[in-house]
Order: C-alpha cells, then structure tokens, then sequence
C-alpha cells in the first residue's frame, strides 16, 4: 500500500506539474504544421485542451483504481492503462504548445475530483471497477470521434494523435470488458456522461 501511494503521488505531481514524459513517439509529428486561422488555431486548442483535461482525469482514474484493487493482476492492468495514458498526456500537452496555448487552469480540481471517483469506483468492488472503465472508454472513444470531426480541415497533426488515442481507449475498454466487468446501470453511465459535457465546456475555455 505504502508503494502503490508513493507511485500514486509521483503520477500526480508529473501529470499536474506538465512534466508526464512519452514513452511512444508523437503520432504526426512528421506531418508539416498547418496554416490555420486565428480562429481555426483558437478552435483547435480548446478542443487539444478538452482532450489533455480527460488525461489528467485518466491518470486519476487509474491511480485511484489501481490503489484500492482488491485483485494483484487487476491493479496491474491499471497501472498499465495509466503508463499508457500518461503518452496521451504528454502528446496533448505537446500539441498545446505547438498551437501556442495552455493546459486547463483548472486541471488540479479534475484530477481531485477525478480520483475521489476512482476510489468510490474501486471499493465497489473489482467488477465494478473494470464495468466503470468499460463505460469511460466508451464515452471517451466517442467524445474522441467528434474531435476528429470537430478538428480544422487542416490540423492533420492534432486529427493524427486524437485517433491514436481513441484506438487505445477503444482497446483499453475492450480489455476491462474481457477481464469480467458488469454493465453500470443506466443512471450512473448519464450521470457520468452529464459530469463529462461539464468538464468538457468548461475545460474548452478555461
């Protein structure tokens, strides 16, 4: 428990400090900068900033699940998902700075907030936990189609690392499903997608 709170700490203070390093090269990043409009550069780094928040909620998810685990191969999982996660993250805040703009201000309250639901999620027992990342990946894996869509004409190096990450959301939920998750019911999946369309509008502007 002591290890799994010093490696939960040290996830924190790297995802809120901006210092997540990537173990996977950037996805476009030999594609030439595009030419975007004032507006089109605004647009798509309020979408890149949405997209870099849901990482840090990620990493909190992940740590929280992984700290309260009852299953050793399970907090494993998680602790995998969270490395892989952390790639996104540093690729999101990359992205950022190329478009000359900035993380969510309010990245500290998603990730408290983010990992008080990992916990609850956790101690509902093991099941619960995987059908709570079954349903995350799910509505993540379709947020990240609508930036797809949602993206400049011309911003093919953001479009490059959002359907990267959207692959390995899709696979991440794909693996909790087959390691026994139980489907959440229904007021709990709209509750969790009304607390995301919150994150999302806030975090596009601030």
């Amino acid at each position: 428990m002591i290890d799994s709170l010093i490696v939960g700490f040290d996830r924190a203070l790297r995802t809120l400090s901006g210092t997540a390093a990537s173990s996977r090269p950037i996805p476009g990043a030999a594609l030439p900068s595009p030419e975007l409009t004032a507006d089109e550069r605004r647009h798509a780094a309020g979408l890149m900033r949405v997209n870099h928040t849901g990482e840090v909620c990620a990493q909190a998810l992940y740590s929280a699940q992984a700290l309260v685990a009852r299953n050793p191969e399970l907090r494993a999982r998680f602790a995998g998902a969270a490395r892989e996660e952390e790639d996104h993250l540093a690729w999101t805040q990359t992205r950022l700075a190329e478009l000359n703009d900035r993380v969510s201000l309010l990245n500290p309250l998603w990730y408290a907030g983010s990992f008080a639901i990992g916990v609850a999620a956790g101690l509902a027992g093991d099941r619960v936990n995987l059908g709570f990342v079954v349903e995350t990946e799910r509505q993540v894996e379709e947020h990240l189609t609508g930036h797809i869509d949602a993206l400049p004409d011309a911003d093919a190096k953001s479009r490059a690392i959002v359907a990267t990450m959207r692959d390995d959301e899709a696979r991440h939920g794909a693996m909790a499903q087959e390691a026994g998750a139980v489907d959440l019911p229904l007021p709990a999946r709209e509750l969790m997608r009304v607390a995301a369309g919150v994150m999302k509008a806030l975090a596009y502007r601030i």
